[in-house]
């Protein structure tokens, strides 16, 4: 009869199978890595088994049973055969069992009586896990019996352990006192130990104890002017006397005059030993450099300051920066070497012939060339802009000089010609109109009043620039205006210059057009940042965007000639120029120390 109806209880862990009538209810317990099967089998029975789970293995007690050959209780040869598939195509496994026996059999099969101990042992070293994980099952009875069995090889591994017996050593002799002594002078324990302990080398009977700290022979300084610092208030901060600084003054002050050192200039001083230790260290020297061209150094010499000239030779060659304008004139200009200022120079320049804006073309190349002054020890300084070109890839050229005309510096074209076309320059650079002039209705006080100029919308603090040469009548607070400045120019124009945050310049000061005179702010009757720019003919205001004029002036003569050779010298350096060798050796000879 074959096993019908088999069923796998749903439980993890445990396995049931059923054969109808003729085999009851069994579960197959999990042990370990196996499991052990308790089945009556009745005569002429055939049992057909499938046990699929991933925790489950055909144990040996099954294989023994099926293999060992013993005695049959009721006759005849016992016919027990076993065949166990495994199909590795599921993921859980799948093991199939056929027990056949012909005969009959009792309702139990029992071990053979002639089984050894050993497969006793054996039987149930399988069925028991001598080494359970104790991180899984923590409080059940097997977690229990392997915590009791880890702790008793480890009570025994340190039962066994061997004991520790101290080796027997000489004992040095103690030290005499002056033996002591001598190694306590020579020891350097205490040195390595002086960092946490305090600890030092201890002295001999060479060695004195200091009633003070000495003070160094010398003190050597490192200095700078500060911006709006003076030169004595420098020399008396590093601790120069009030006597020294003086002297000092006195004789720096028959070369140059002490307030013309540029801010940021170095002083290194080198102050001498002092008598007492409430007197002021006096001055042994100071260097300073005090042109770009001039060095100067003061010594004490039989003490007695002494001032020493040293002349640095210095090549005045101006600088030519040529470039082509790409995709923005002012990128490519500073990546050609130009200054930023030179730059803005430049463009302004530009900006009174040409519209920066739309004229200047990518395939455009740019001239600056601008006064450079580089000496031997290679500090090197920037002047003023010289000489602005601008060669067009179509249109005409622009070639423009600056040249003295009436007391103050011009710029002229190539043909001697100084002029500035069309309107005023603007006062600011960028923004918008935000309100006209004429009637309008105040934003402030509310109703219509007559508006004297034209609002520009800016952002705070830009730059406001006068818009021709002229001289400052006024600088301070206007009523409503703010903070305000009034330029009066020539021929009868003046121009105001209303809501800035700061002035730049002071009433009675002449000004140049494009020079800074003040900031774009928010003061008095306003609602936000802008420049209210006003132009007036006599003491009436006008429209600012309705006047224009040109100043035109005509070089002749022999100011022409001389015109247009600087011109030529300038056209024919070429861009980046560097002294030649042997001028720089004209230079170095002729500079020679001289002591006064």
């Amino acid at each position: 009869m074959m096993l019908r109806d088999m069923e796998r209880a749903p439980r993890r862990g445990k396995g049931i199978f059923h054969t109808g009538e003729d085999i009851s209810r069994q579960h197959i317990q999990p042990v370990g890595h196996g499991a052990r099967l308790a089945a009556a089998f009745r005569p002429e029975m055939a049992v057909y088994l499938t046990l699929t789970s991933r925790f489950y293995k055909i144990p040996k007690t099954l294989a023994h049973l099926a293999n060992r050959r013993t005695k049959e209780p009721f006759g005849g040869n016992p016919r027990v055969f076993q065949k166990i598939e495994f199909n590795p195509g599921q993921g859980a496994g799948v093991a199939t069992l056929w027990l056949t026996s012909p005969a009959s059999a009792p309702a139990s099969v029992a071990p053979a009586q002639g089984e050894h101990w050993k497969t006793r042992v054996s039987d149930w070293a399988h069925t028991v896990d001598l080494v359970p994980d104790l991180g899984r099952d923590i409080g059940s009875r097997i977690w229990w019996r392997g915590l009791v069995t880890c702790l008793s090889l480890c009570g025994t591994a340190l039962a066994m352990a061997p004991g520790v017996i101290a080796l027997p050593a000489a004992v040095p002799a103690p030290l005499s006192a002056a033996h002591l002594d001598q190694y306590r002078s020579q020891a350097i324990s205490a040195l390595a130990l002086g960092a946490d302990s305090g600890l030092r080398m201890g002295s001999t009977d060479a060695v004195a104890p200091l009633a003070e700290t000495p003070e160094r022979p010398q003190i050597e300084l490192d200095a700078a002017l500060g911006t709006g610092d003076s030169f004595a208030h420098s020399l008396s901060r590093a601790g120069v006397s009030d006597a020294d600084a003086k002297a000092v003054l006195a004789l720096i002050g028959k070369v140059v005059s002490p307030d013309s050192i540029a801010a940021g200039t170095r002083l290194h001083m080198v102050l001498g030993r002092r008598a007492s230790r409430s007197m002021p260290r006096p001055l042994d020297k100071l260097a300073v450099r005090a042109r770009l061209d001039l060095a100067l150094e003061v010594n004490r010499v039989d003490g007695a300051l002494a001032l020493t000239r040293i002349p640095i030779a210095v090549d005045d060659t101006p600088l030519r920066i040529r470039g082509r304008v790409g995709d923005s004139l002012y990128r490519a200009a500073r990546a050609a070497g130009a200054d930023p200022a030179s730059i803005q120079a430049y463009l302004r320049v530009l900006a009174t012939q040409l519209n920066v804006g739309t004229d200047i073309r990518a395939n455009d190349m740019f001239d600056i060339i601008v006064a450079h002054r580089r000496a031997e020890t290679g500090e090197s300084e920037t002047g003023a802009l010289l000489y602005a070109g601008l060669h067009r890839a179509r249109g005409k050229d622009l070639d423009m000089l600056r040249w003295p005309q009436g007391g103050r510096e011009q710029w002229f074209e190539a043909s001697g010609v100084g002029e500035r076309r069309g309107v005023l320059a603007k006062p600011v650079t960028g923004g918008r109109i935000s309100s006209t002039y004429g009637l309008r209705s105040h934003p402030i006080l509310g109703y219509k009043r007559m508006h004297a100029g034209i609002d520009i919308a800016i952002a705070y603090g830009s730059p406001i620039y006068a818009v021709t040469d002229g001289r400052v009548t006024f600088a301070g607070w206007h009523g409503g205006h703010g903070k305000y400045v009034r330029l009066q120019h020539g021929g009868n124009i003046g121009s105001g210059y209303g809501h800035m945050s700061r002035i730049a310049v002071k009433a009675g000061q002449h000004v140049k057009r494009g020079q800074v005179i003040g900031y774009v702010g928010s003061t008095g009757l306003s609602t936000g940042p802008h420049l209210h720019y006003e132009l007036y003919r006599g003491n009436a205001t006008i429209n600012p965007n309705s006047i224009k004029f040109t100043e035109t002036a005509q070089l002749s003569g022999s100011t022409l000639t001389a015109f247009k050779a600087r011109l030529a010298d300038l056209r024919r350096l070429p861009a980046g120029h560097k002294p030649a060798a042997d001028e720089r050796g004209e230079q170095l000879a002729q500079a020679r120390p001289r002591h006064d």
